[in-house]
């Protein structure tokens, strides 16, 4: 079994009554075996396909550049290879921060009509976390790392820099997950 700790960057605006579908621009993953030993990660920028032309609140909250989505390849040929790097035919389970990155590579998968079942073996963290912790309510990825006793490494909102620091999260806790 492996566990991908995996993170989505997509376009946003800071206004929220802009309603434009959001798409990914970034794909962060670490895989870690049972052993818990980290063993590949993934990082690609996508190009959107609806609004290529990131906002500046985008740029601004993600760091990243105008010119690195558009140089990037498209939502389909990313996402192939990130299949292709989980390795779908071994036993694995996708793991994120909440529920929004899941529902965003379905959204991505139905804009580009690509199968979407393939995500469908997939736990929230967060959630999760609030169940082992004991905590009212869920709590953001910072809130657990602080709790943990970890400080954020590298930039927050770079998809492989959260999946990089979740992955510390989930390790330090790797036996109280709960896996259906």
């Amino acid at each position: 079994m492996n566990f991908i700790i995996f993170d989505l960057e997509a376009t946003c605006w800071e206004d929220r009554n802009i309603k434009l579908q959001n798409e990914i621009i970034e794909i962060g993953a670490i895989k870690i075996n049972l052993a818990g030993e980290r063993v590949s990660e993934f990082c690609e920028f996508i190009k959107p396909k609806l609004n290529p032309v990131l906002s500046d609140f985008c740029k601004q909250l993600t760091k990243i550049k105008q010119a690195e989505v558009d140089f990037a390849d498209p939502f389909d040929m990313v996402i192939d290879r990130f299949k292709k790097w989980v390795k779908l035919d071994e036993p694995h389970l996708f793991c994120s921060w909440g529920f929004y990155d899941k529902k965003q590579i379905i959204l991505d998968c139905a804009l580009y009509g690509l199968d979407r079942n393939w995500i469908e073996n997939h736990i929230s963290l967060k959630h999760q976390y609030e169940r082992i912790k004991n905590l009212n309510r869920p709590i953001g990825m910072g809130g657990a790392l602080k709790l943990e006793g970890f400080k954020l490494d590298g930039t927050h909102h770079r998809a492989i820099d959260d999946a990089k620091n979740i992955s510390k999260i989930f390790l330090t806790n790797l036996d109280k997950w709960v896996i259906d």
